[in-house]
């Protein structure tokens, strides 16, 4: 028996054995109490809403919107720094030009290539050399003095001894009725020194240890040296003859006496270290005499197969510096040698240095002056 049966419609209510249907417009009404409720319900159980956003997305987006306001912070300091960094350009700029400018200026003459010549007609020498900026450190006794007395950096000086005591005064004293106030006497004596402090005048008198530093500080190595005149502390031309050459027998050779490695200034530089390390290096790996490296490494060119050092060099006064073979053959015997001071005396030529040391102490220090008659002029 087949059982057949329908589907009931949509909101079909029934009772007892079956139901009515509800018309069209009772269904709308019953859809619209049921979401009213279904409203309600929501509404209570969920006041936020059923989409209230979580606490990780409340935290990203205040992320996002401090980035941003931290971003934009980044952003305007960097643009400040940027602005800072033009200016400091622009100052950096104008000093390169202007320290340009002052070096064309100070290479005028020496160097061509420090400046270009213009059109035809156009290039104009200098009519004022510039000046130079004085180093204060060298004498600052003195560089205070010229900072009080100086007008514009200039003043008027004079130079006096006790032997013009009187013209001094006349000089001063007409320099004070008209007015000018930058002047400076230099003292050459106690006296005058005493006599310008009574008259209310400006003087200045060098300290005496102010000549006992004789280092120019020119160069990488200033050295005293072998040689025992001019000729050979200095460099000479010394011809070498060689007759089978026939006319061109005859070959300048530059020659100057090694430097002495007993005594020398050294600067601190890049070429004087790399002349040390040449020197400790060979030393450390040759059987060899340490003034004869220092000599070869100092003065020896660059040629194939070696590259020389780069170093400047000075030689020392050799009547400051001095040697004994110019002490004892040359200085001894000459009266007006004699009363230089040296400041230091090496003892290299002669092997019995002791007793020519305590020699030198009597003659120099305590004034002994036959203290160094009694030796020969080399070794015995």
């Amino acid at each position: 028996m087949a059982l057949a049966g329908r589907r009931d419609g949509p909101l079909m209510l029934r009772g007892g054995g079956g139901g009515k249907p509800l018309s069209h417009g009772s269904r709308i009404a019953v859809a619209v109490a049921v979401g009213i409720a279904l409203g309600c319900v929501c509404a209570f159980l969920y006041p936020d809403g059923l989409f209230r956003p979580s606490a990780s997305a409340l935290q990203w987006s205040r992320h996002v919107d401090s980035t941003a306001c931290e971003s934009s912070g980044r952003v305007t300091n960097l643009e400040s720094q940027l602005a800072s960094l033009e200016r400091k350009n622009a100052e950096l700029r104008r000093q390169i030009n202007e320290l340009s400018m002052k070096l064309q200026l100070a290479g005028q003459g020496k160097d061509e290539t420090l400046y270009k010549a213009g059109p035809f007609g156009t290039v104009k020498a200098l009519r004022t050399n510039p000046t130079v900026m004085p180093d204060e450190s060298v004498n600052s006794r003195l560089a205070k003095i010229l900072g009080e007395v100086a007008v514009k950096k200039e003043l008027i000086v004079a130079l006096a001894n006790s032997n013009v005591r009187e013209m001094l005064e006349v000089w001063f004293t007409n320099i004070k009725r008209v007015g000018v106030p930058n002047f400076l006497v230099v003292a050459l004596d106690d006296n005058i020194e005493s006599f310008c402090k009574s008259n209310g005048v400006l003087v200045y008198r060098r300290d005496p240890d102010e000549g006992i530093d004789n280092l120019y500080r020119d160069s990488d190595v200033e050295s005293m040296s072998d040689g025992h005149n001019n000729m050979t502390a200095y460099g000479f031309n010394d011809v070498f003859d060689e007759p089978s050459m026939g006319w061109a027998r005859y070959a300048h050779t530059m020659r100057i006496w090694v430097y002495n490695s007993g005594f020398f200034y050294i600067r601190p530089t890049i070429p004087s270290i790399e002349l040390l390390d040449r020197v400790a290096d060979r030393l450390s790996h040759e059987k060899a005499w340490d003034q004869a490296v220092f000599n070869e490494e100092l003065f020896f060119p660059s040629h194939p197969g070696y590259e020389g050092l780069y170093a400047s060099r000075r030689t020392m006064d050799i009547y400051l510096f001095m040697n004994s073979k110019v002490l004892f053959k040359t200085v001894r015997k000459d009266a007006q040698l004699k009363k230089l001071k040296p400041v230091i005396v090496h003892l290299n030529y002669h092997p019995d240095k002791l007793d020519r040391m305590k020699a030198v102490i009597e003659f120099y220090v305590n004034g002994k002056q036959d203290a160094l008659q009694r030796f020969p002029d080399g070794s015995e």
